[in-house]
């Protein structure tokens, strides 16, 4: 008899969320210099994540012990159904290669296997693109990087490990979005003890029962072409070069800002400027965006699951001036920092998954609808890296858009490049390409107000 391993009630409410119109996948995509060997990523695959359990791991819902999810060994399982080889048509562009990722992004993994597939695209101009989805259940966004620095290596052609020494792990500095907004790890690791109860909000003491407060009863955000009703398609894009992170940093030195800061205005300045380009009204207009803050200490960073709250952070869309947008921002962040809204959300999250589905539906309406996108900030390897050979050139992924949210921003930084991910519903917005050119645009007159 296979083992049964119960699902924590975080992960079990990602699980909870999954719904046609918003699957609950991260996507990655990882541009790759030259071709890969496919028998060779095959077997990469097949050894290096099968030190992961969760990956060799079914979800089934027993019909004992209360009816909640478990992971369950597959004893059937055969890494040919979680690889898969295409080629794009020619000539190969990246319009080609959105327009695939687009589609797999709306494809629904197999629930009755490990809830992972990855896809090697061949054709592409520039070499072979590997493309990664994989459930929000099994992982979050910081161990999910830690999976896929397990896939690669500092060099082409690594020389294997003697038996019995310890491999290579490419852990290096890998700070969560937490580190930016400065959520208190030693009281997130209080609450990750002994989760999945409301009376652990006490632990927060008055300032968790205000920011409970505040979640409450924050209003709507207002209407713009971001929300809507959803449907089954979705669009990705993602920058076509990486910008240089030592910009962002200067841009951010200038004005007393950090990286993140820096980021997150030029992100707010091309949602600015593409609903300029749509004829919508941004005077005085503020949105929200859901950003995910970890809360697990990095030495954890190797386990699966889910470990991490959301803040609501107020883009301010109204406000004309690049600089005085970013300060804005700043003053923002700067609050968020002293904040336990993370915590708050991650009880909140807890209590969910233990809740009946009518119960949860609710719940994630009422998240919904306090915001317009999720956004999230991944600093990534500083060094270059190697999959089955190859060199790693390019990297980007996507996060759900959980609480039947249409926008994902994903901003990534590898090797020294930032990269900027856009992720929408197709029936809301067709060209989010738009706003990843907008994001340029916006980086470069940064950069000039900064210099002056």
């Amino acid at each position: 008899m296979t083992r049964l391993v119960p699902m924590s009630t975080v992960d079990a409410a990602w699980l909870g969320m999954e719904d046609p119109t918003n699957l609950m996948m991260v996507t990655g995509v990882l541009a790759l210099e030259g071709t890969v060997d496919p028998p060779r990523l095959r077997t990469l695959l097949d050894k290096r994540l099968a030190t992961f359990g969760r990956f060799h791991q079914r979800v089934v819902r027993p019909r004992t012990r209360g009816n909640l999810p478990h992971w369950q060994d597959d004893a059937r399982f055969d890494i040919d159904n979680h690889v898969s080889h295409v080629s794009l048509p020619p000539p190969g562009g990246d319009r080609a290669l959105r327009r695939l990722v687009s589609e797999l992004m709306s494809t629904p993994l197999d629930m009755t296997k490990p809830l992972w597939h990855v896809h090697l695209i061949d054709g592409h101009e520039r070499g072979s693109v590997v493309l990664a989805r994989i459930h929000h259940s099994i992982a979050d966004g910081i161990a999910l990087v830690r999976v896929m620095l397990t896939l690669t290596d500092t060099k082409p052609n690594p020389t294997p490990a003697r038996k019995g020494a310890k491999p290579d792990n490419h852990t290096g500095p890998f700070d969560w979005l937490s580190t930016a907004i400065g959520t208190g790890v030693s009281t997130g690791q209080q609450i990750l003890d002994n989760p999945g109860r409301l009376a652990d909000l006490a632990r927060l003491g008055a300032a968790g029962a205000y920011r409970l407060g505040r979640l409450v009863l924050l209003p709507p955000d207002p209407e713009t072409v971001f929300k809507g009703e959803l449907g089954r398609r979705k669009r990705a894009a993602w920058s076509s070069r990486p910008l240089p992170l030592e910009d962002f940093k200067a841009i951010g030195k200038a004005f007393d800002a950090t990286v993140n800061d820096v980021l997150v205005a030029a992100t707010t300045g091309a949602l600015r400027r593409y609903l300029d380009q749509r004829g919508e009204d941004t005077a005085g207009l503020e949105i929200r965006a859901s950003v995910p803050v970890n809360l697990r200490p990095l030495d954890d960073a190797h386990r699966l699951g889910n470990a991490f709250g959301l803040v609501f952070l107020t883009l301010p869309i109204g406000i004309a001036d690049p600089v005085k947008r970013l300060r804005a921002i700043k003053r923002e962040m700067d609050e968020l920092k002293r904040s336990p809204e993370a915590l708050v959300a991650f009880a909140v999250l807890n209590v969910m998954g233990v809740t009946p589905v009518e119960v949860e539906r609710l719940g994630l309406r009422f998240f919904g609808s306090k915001a317009t996108a999720v956004l999230t900030n991944v600093p990534g390897p500083r060094e270059p890296l190697y999959l089955a050979g190859r060199k790693l050139d390019q990297v980007m992924f996507w996060v759900p858009q959980s609480g039947h949210l249409g926008l994902g921003i994903s901003i990534l930084s590898y090797a020294g490049g930032v990269m900027l991910g856009v992720a929408t519903d197709e029936g809301l917005v067709k060209d989010p390409e738009k706003v990843v050119a907008e994001f340029e645009k916006e980086f470069k007159t940064l950069k000039a107000k900064a210099r002056v």
